[in-house]
Formats: C-alpha cells, structure tokens, sequence
C-alpha cells in the first residue's frame, strides 16, 4: 500500500508542478528564482537525459513501458523488511509514469528545473534519480549485511 502512495504521490508531484509551469510560462522562457544559480526554464526534451537520442519517443516509451512491467512483476515477491528498496522503487516507478505520460501526451518530456550548470530536468527525473541511488545503496547495505553473516558464520 506504501508503494502505491509513494507512486502516486510522486506522479502527482511530477504532473502538478508539470502542469504550473505550462500553465505560466511560454517554451523557452525563463524565471530566475535564486539567481545565478537556479532558474524556472520550460523546454520541451525530445530525448532522454542531456537530450540524447532526440526524437526517439518510440524507444522511450517501449523502455519505460518494460521497467514498469518488470518493477511491477518483481515487486510482489520483494521481502517486506526492505523498506528503502520500496520506497526507491516507488518513486522510480513514479518518476518513469510521470515521464512517459508527457511523451504519450506531447512526444517529448517537460522540463524546467535549470540549475544553469546542468542539463534541464524536472521531478520525475528527479525521483528516479533518488529512487536508483536508493536502490543502489540499499543493494550495497544487503550485499555487506550477507557478507557479515556469512563470515560470522565461518568462524563458528
């Protein structure tokens, strides 16, 4: 149920702020916030991150489409004590519907969060970016608690 909050929530996030900012600004336009640091810049992104594989919508969606198929498989037999991986999963699957969404909808990905010294993104990248840190760090936690458990048992 957690899980189903943390999507939902994260694509609610994603489409309302998504929303606010095609609702107020034109493509291209940009809103210094914390100037010179942090900018509102609406752009429309036909490619994955940094803009590679521009117009590649087909590819995005297939992709997208197969991670949630196969996090949406798998997550049933996820033990419940793995409670970061939920979470990470979650938002990652959240992140991935929000962007999927927009190129169902529009062919390309809304974006708007320009920190000027990195490409432009938005929520959806932003979760799925937290959710695969989170993935990785709890996989490294597991891997370390397993190793502890098996060299403890060694020595008995």
């Amino acid at each position: 149920m957690r899980f189903i909050f943390i999507v939902l929530v994260t694509l609610l996030l994603d489409q309302l702020s998504k929303y606010i900012v095609t609702s107020r600004l034109l493509v291209g336009e940009s809103i210094p916030v914390l100037p010179p640091v942090f900018y509102l810049t609406y752009i429309l992104n036909p490619g994955a991150a940094f803009g590679m594989l521009a117009n590649r919508t087909d590819i995005f969606i297939a992709v997208s489409l197969l991670v949630l198929v196969v996090v949406l498989a798998g997550y049933r037999y996820l033990p419940k004590e793995r409670i970061w991986m939920r979470l990470a999963l979650g938002l990652v699957v959240g992140g991935a519907l929000g962007n999927l969404i927009d190129r169902v909808r529009l062919g390309r990905v809304i974006d708007f969060l320009d920190f000027q010294v990195w490409p432009i993104f938005n929520l959806a990248d932003t979760a799925i970016v937290i959710g695969g840190l989170l993935l990785i760090i709890d996989i490294w936690r597991s891997d370390k608690e397993e190793k502890q458990r098996v060299d403890s048992g060694a020595k008995n």
